[in-house]
C-alpha cells in the first residue's frame, strides 16, 4: 500500500472515530440524567422490553430514545470500524472499496433524512476509503511483474 493510501485511510478512520465518540459524548452531556438513571434502576433493566402492551409513558419513551441514540446507535460500530481501518492502514492492508461505498451511501441517505447532521462527514470518510483502494489498485497494476514467453 502506498503512503497516499495509508494517509487517506488514516483520515477516513479519524473521521469515523471522531463522529462516533462525538455522538456518544454529546449524548452523555445532554442526557446525563437518563444515563445515570440506568445505574439506579439496574443495568439489566435500563431499557425494559415490554411485551405485555402496557401504556407507554413519556419517561419510558425518553429512556428508549436515550438508549437508541447512545449505545444502541451507529456510534459504537462506527468507532470500531474506524479503529479497524486505522489498524489495517498501519499494517499496509487495503480496505475494500465496497466498504467505503457502503459507508458513503449510508451516510448520504442519513444526512438527507436528518438535516442538519454530521452524517455527511461520514460520506467523506467513505469516499476516502474508496480513493485509498483505487490508489492501491493503481500501484499494484503498474508494479505487476512482466511475463516472458519462451
Amino acid at each position: 500500500m502506498t503512503n497516499t493510501g495509508k494517509r487517506l485511510l488514516r483520515w477516513a478512520s479519524g473521521i469515523m472515530i471522531v463522529l462516533g465518540t462525538g455522538h456518544l459524548s454529546l449524548l452523555a452531556v445532554f442526557s446525563w440524567t437518563d444515563i445515570a438513571g440506568w445505574a439506579d434502576r439496574g443495568v439489566w433493566a435500563a431499557v425494559p422490553l415490554d411485551l405485555a402492551g402496557a401504556e407507554v409513558t413519556p419517561a419510558a419513551l425518553q429512556n428508549a430514545l436515550t438508549f437508541w441514540a447512545g449505545p444502541g446507535s451507529f456510534a459504537v460500530p462506527l468507532i470500531l470500524l474506524g479503529c479497524l481501518t486505522w489498524h489495517l492502514a498501519g499494517r499496509g492492508v487495503p480496505v475494500p472499496a465496497w466498504l467505503g461505498w457502503g459507508l458513503a451511501v449510508w451516510c448520504l441517505v442519513g444526512g438527507v433524512l436528518l438535516v442538519p447532521s454530521p452524517y455527511f462527514a461520514g460520506a467523506v470518510a467513505g469516499v476516502l476509503v474508496v480513493l485509498a483502494k483505487r490508489a492501491d489498485d493503481r500501484v499494484r497494476a503498474t508494479a505487476a511483474p512482466a511475463t516472458f514467453d519462451r
